[in-house]
């Protein structure tokens, strides 16, 4: 049987995912036949056939679409916004990681891949560390002690053949995720998230050496640690966890073992308290708490912050963004490499799946591109969403789309409306644009 996925787009708002597989390999290659758009993942039906080889684009004989809306646009991509439309963390993980690495023509595969359980989010926002460089290692997800069917494709796809930057393994499974068999293997162990996240940093350190910075947040309040993971991607700082006793030994004797390094504490005082914030000031003294009430405050907070070398400092236009619903924390992690490569940028979160809520509409309003005269010499941003339409509706993405495109700047009575200035900081916080 043909191993591979294929996206369907029945309606306007339905993107459903099919991934009927045999063992295989994936390719992500975007079809137009008849009329009608499929993503076609096409291998070797072979398990024992070795690394998998480059994609192959493969039409297919599918029926012209009789109506507009079959073409599948704009559940699909719009102009300025893409969606990884996955309906389960599965299959998120595999089209992201796909995505950042096509591995096919001369395309590079990435050195090793990281496997976590969808039951584990803590884990996949640690290990989003380890997608940074030089590790770069994109995150794929098992279920219940197996390898679903479409990991397994999507794993032989990317092909990891390990490297020096990770000790020759092809492979990181980080907490109770399955084991792949025949691929080089690393497994990192923890007995909860705390002492996981921090099996994770001591990795990232053997690696990649010691951290520039340490991000502590709440293993607890999902929604608020969910920003921690595009920024371990983007930077390689780890992830380190407090949670409702206190701070656990393996965070307090990481933080120790680097101790000088800068930290940073993500949440308000409702995820991380007060009394959990004075523990950590006696561990590490310079540290900072960074963040705001309400998770998709907070994650707004987070991308505007910028402390020396520290904090995405996006409040101007001309970036990449990641939008994800606070309802799905483990697609943090599974997002994470979209920060750390294209159009480099933060994780920015709803809670609302049908329509953007204020703040951030506000704050994308903030970030608007504008030109005066000629908008090929224009700044442009562009939004990845996570998930299927049950999770971020079309209507979402049209104020996304609309809120990220470019317009004329005008003045006056009866002209176009200028973006939003970005808000100004101090000059010891000024840092270049990513």
């Amino acid at each position: 049987m043909l191993a591979g996925i294929r996206y369907f787009f029945a309606d306007l708002g339905h993107w459903i995912w099919s991934h009927k597989l045999v063992c295989g390999a994936i390719g992500a290659a975007l079809v137009i036949a008849g009329g009608a758009i499929a993503w076609i993942a096409t291998g070797d039906d072979d398990p024992q056939a070795g690394p998998a080889p480059a994609p192959q684009v493969v039409v297919a004989e599918v029926p012209a679409p009789e109506e507009a809306e079959e073409l599948g646009f704009p559940a699909f991509a719009t102009k300025n916004t893409t969606r990884v439309a996955g309906a389960d963390p599965v299959a998120n993980a595999a089209g992201v990681a796909l995505a950042v690495n096509p591995s096919t023509g001369d395309a590079p595969a990435p050195d090793a891949v990281t496997l976590v359980d969808a039951g584990e989010w803590q884990a996949a926002v640690a290990a989003a560390s380890l997608a940074a460089d030089p590790v770069g290692a994109p995150l794929l997800v098992t279920g219940d002690g197996e390898l679903p069917d479409l990991t397994e494709s999507a794993l032989r796809a990317l092909g990891p053949e390990g490297a020096s930057a990770t000790a020759g393994r092809q492979v990181f499974v980080v907490g109770s995720a399955a084991e792949p068999d025949d691929y080089e293997s690393l497994s990192v162990e923890g007995g909860d998230p705390a002492a996981l996240a921090a099996e994770i940093a001591r990795l990232r350190e053997r690696l990649a050496d010691d951290p520039a910075h340490i991000v502590v947040t709440s293993a607890d309040a999902a929604a608020y640690a969910m920003p921690a993971a595009g920024w371990a991607a983007r930077s390689g700082d780890p992830v380190l966890f407090v949670d409702q006793s206190g701070v656990p030994e393996a965070t307090a004797e990481a933080l120790r073992r680097n101790d000088g390094v800068p930290v940073y504490v993500l949440g308000p005082e409702s995820a991380i308290d007060e009394r959990t914030m004075k523990e950590l000031e006696r561990i590490a003294p310079s540290a900072k708490r960074v963040g705001a009430e309400g998770p998709v405050e907070n994650a707004i907070a987070f991308a505007r912050y910028a402390d020396g070398d520290f904090g995405w400092n996006i409040n101007d236009p001309g970036h990449g963004m990641v939008i994800a619903n606070t309802e799905r924390p483990i697609d943090a992690g599974i997002a994470a490499p979209l920060s750390a490569s294209g159009t480099w940028g933060p994780l920015l979160l709803t809670d609302d799946a049908g329509a953007l809520p204020a703040s951030l509409r506000g704050y994308l309003l903030d970030l608007k591109p504008g030109y005066e005269t000629d908008p090929t010499r224009a700044l442009y941003n562009h939004v990845w969403l996570i998930g299927d339409t049950d999770s971020l509706s079309v209507d979402l993405q049209a104020e996304a789309d609309e809120l990220a495109e470019v317009a004329p700047i005008t003045s006056g009575s009866g002209g176009a409306v200028p973006p939003s200035q970005p808000e100004s900081q101090p000059d010891d916080q000024q840092q270049k644009p990513q």
